[in-house]
């Protein structure tokens, strides 16, 4: 008997140098079989129909045919080939619209060589991926980074169901700090609430962040609009011999979403910060960080809230652990830095 068939593979952009780093790139997966490759958009319809392949990585800028409208072309003539669109473009008007249009996914080219592997994987497993470079973008235009196992834009998916929980790989603090203030700035702006459970570095920092943006964080933590815990106390609370108690976890976040005012035209809203996953990876707790992660989702369900974990890129090492896979498994979106 012979083995699982190769997962076959369009590669797609007019500059012929960053073809052959995409290429190099995926060679050693021995489950990946390029099958051709195409330098416009035109001849990568043309393929697509001819080969069906089960993944096409395209580029956005292409001549005679625009990989947004090549996206929704190939979608016609091959419609079980995912797409996911690699490309220096950063708009997330643009993605948005190659999302709604057949893609689930995308690498920005600055983030290639750490983020494809990772990007191809979930697109793979049908969920959507976006590298950190846009995911910034899109946190500064609406609360979520993207939603898993849908081709509607995002802005369509958040007025569905609020409900997203995203997960952010980070290299070094600057960068997580960047995105949390503008997750809870943003919330805070539009007179949401929010929750964060961080170390005490972190909070420190993020306040002052959050200050600087010209929110006045006294009303709002007097208005319980803001309310900041320390990640390590959290656990404390609710872990019990080295796993989440199910009672205790609710009890604590039920409290505090409870305790968030509701807006006079849309109810409560919250966005909720977390590192507490975070420092169970680092204490090597594997089977109490996702044990958290299912409570978090089951809390996702419960509440009208919006969730960003955390993840220091040191406590593993993405694409090579079984745990990493389970942790991204777990989240509608996630991406690195």
């Amino acid at each position: 008997m012979g083995g699982r068939a190769p997962i076959r593979v369009l590669v797609v952009d007019d500059f012929e140098p960053f073809r052959r780093l995409i290429v190099d790139i995926l060679k050693n997966r021995s489950e990946l079989q390029i099958v051709s490759e195409a330098s416009d958009g035109s001849d990568a319809v043309e393929k697509a129909r001819q080969l069906q392949p089960d993944l096409v990585l395209l580029d956005i800028g292409l001549p005679k045919l625009n990989g947004i409208e090549a996206s929704r072309r190939i979608k016609e003539i091959s419609p079980l080939s995912r797409i996911l669109l690699v490309s220096q473009l950063l708009s997330a008007d643009v993605v948005h619209e190659g999302l709604r249009l057949g893609a689930t996914g995308f690498v920005a080219k600055l983030d290639v060589t750490k983020d494809l592997h990772i990007g191809v994987n979930a697109v793979l497993r049908g969920e959507t991926f976006f590298s950190r470079a846009l995911a910034g973008h899109l946190l500064a235009r609406t609360r979520v980074v993207s939603s898993k196992l849908t081709l509607d834009s995002v802005s369509q998916q958040r007025r569905k169901t609020h409900r997203h929980h995203s997960a952010g790989f980070y290299s070094d603090d600057s960068h997580l700090l960047d995105d949390v203030s503008q997750f809870v700035g943003n919330a805070l702006m539009a007179e949401d609430n929010a929750i964060v459970m961080a170390t005490e570095a972190h909070r420190e920092r993020l306040l002052l962040r959050l200050q600087v943006r010209g929110l006045d964080m006294n009303a709002a933590i007097q208005q319980k609009r803001y309310a900041a815990l320390d990640a390590s106390d959290a656990l404390q609370a609710f872990m019990v011999d080295g796993l989440p108690d199910r009672t205790r976890f609710f009890a604590l976040l039920g409290d505090l979403l409870n305790a968030a005012p509701e807006v006079p035209t849309a109810g409560r809203r919250v966005v909720v910060f977390g590192e507490c996953v975070d420092m169970l990876c680092t204490q090597g707790n594997d089977e109490g960080a996702l044990q958290l992660e299912k409570l978090g989702n089951q809390m996702i369900m419960a509440y009208n809230i919006d969730v960003l974990c955390g993840y220091s890129l040191d406590s593993f090492q993405p694409g090579t652990g079984n745990t990493f896979e389970k942790i991204c498994a777990e989240h509608t979106a996630y991406y690195s830095h």
